[in-house]
Order: structure tokens, then C-alpha cells, then sequence
């Protein structure tokens, strides 16, 4: 697991627990009642997580928490269910989709704020394929998770369909704008047999 984040549970007990807690929350409001156990203690520590669902290869909904503010367990519960039902950018899952799903859960380090005296200085500390990043400028906030650097050869790029993703022009700069990175532990069911 990485020392980051905040449990010392092996990667494998995170999968095999976590996983079927996600699988079992997004299954009841489908009518396919499945069990999880939420029985370890380690579930009561505060976590932020972001869970990511795919079908076919492509996301299928992407919701999460950016800072720990509940019991892990709550958290992925709750991010499952709304990266099924309530991404904006998709109708909400069907229960002839749910088979079909993967689930990916990403476990987020603390947040660090970068210093930076321009664009260029702050694009030289990121860490592609490392650091999740968060981009804000008063009210416009976008994230991308460290997965999302597997579409991004180019850091400049990166950050400038981050700033389109936060509603702002992809060349826009201004003094105000703060940058939080922040690392992940990544848990990911094996794609299901179609």
C-alpha cells in the first residue's frame, strides 16, 4: 500500500474488502441484494476516495471525495452509488449493465499544496503517472486522478484540459491559483468475462 495514504492494511485485504463493499452498495438500488463484510476496523478510519466505474474499456462514472471527511467504509458506499447513479455526464446504471462493470477504487493520499511562482514553475513539479492534481481559481475546481496521466504525454496538456475541465480557457493564468497534488492507492476488480 502506498505509505501515503492513510492504512497499513496490505493491498490485497483493501481489494478483497473494499471491492465487494463497492460491488454490494451499487447492486441493492439495482434489486440484486448482495452481502459485503464491513467488519474490519480498519473501514472506521477516515479516507477520502474517488471509485471509477468502466464498461467495455470506457468510464461509465467517475464521482469521489477529494479529503477525508467520513469513515472509510461510508465513503466508498457512497462514491459507488454515486459514480452509478448520479455522474452528470451519464444516465444513471442499469441493472443489465451492472455485470458488465469493473470497479476501480483509488484510496487518495492527504492533499499538498505546491508553490509556484508561474505556470511553468508549477508544471515542473508534477509528477506524471504519480500525482493526481487539483487545479482551482475561485470558484472553478476540477481534479484529474493520476490514472488520467495515461492520456497525456505532455504536462502542459495535461493541465490545460484540467483548467477546461474547471470552466476555464486551457491558456488562462492568473495570480490566485492554487494546485493541490495528491497520490493514490489503486484497487481494481479483474474485467469481468463477458
Amino acid at each position: 500500500m502506498n505509505p501515503d495514504i492513510p492504512l497499513t492494511e496490505s493491498h490485497a485485504e483493501a481489494s478483497s474488502t473494499l471491492l465487494p463493499i463497492a460491488r454490494a452498495a451499487i447492486a441493492s438500488p439495482l434489486g440484486k441484494p448482495l452481502t459485503a463484510d464491513e467488519s474490519a476496523p480498519w473501514l472506521r478510519k477516515q479516507c477520502a476516495t474517488f471509485i471509477t466505474l468502466n464498461l467495455a474499456k470506457k468510464l461509465r462514472g467517475c464521482i469521489g471525495s477529494l479529503q477525508a471527511h467520513r469513515p472509510l467504509l461510508d465513503d466508498v458506499k457512497a462514491n459507488a452509488c454515486a459514480a452509478a447513479f448520479k455522474d452528470p455526464r451519464f444516465k444513471p446504471l442499469t441493472a443489465t449493465e451492472y455485470d458488465s462493470i469493473e470497479i476501480e477504487i483509488s484510496l487518495l493520499s492527504p492533499l499538498t499544496a505546491l508553490k509556484f511562482t508561474d505556470e511553468t514553475s508549477a508544471l515542473a513539479q508534477l509528477k506524471p503517472n504519480v500525482h493526481g492534481v487539483i487545479f482551482q481559481y475561485g470558484h472553478h475546481r476540477s481534479t484529474y486522478l493520476p490514472q488520467v496521466w495515461d492520456n497525456f504525454s505532455d504536462p502542459a496538456m495535461f493541465m490545460a484540459t484540467l483548467k477546461q475541465k474547471a470552466g476555464l480557457p486551457p491558456n488562462f493564468w492568473e495570480p490566485g491559483i492554487e494546485i493541490h497534488v495528491y497520490t493514490v492507492a489503486k484497487l481494481r476488480e479483474s474485467p469481468p468475462q463477458v
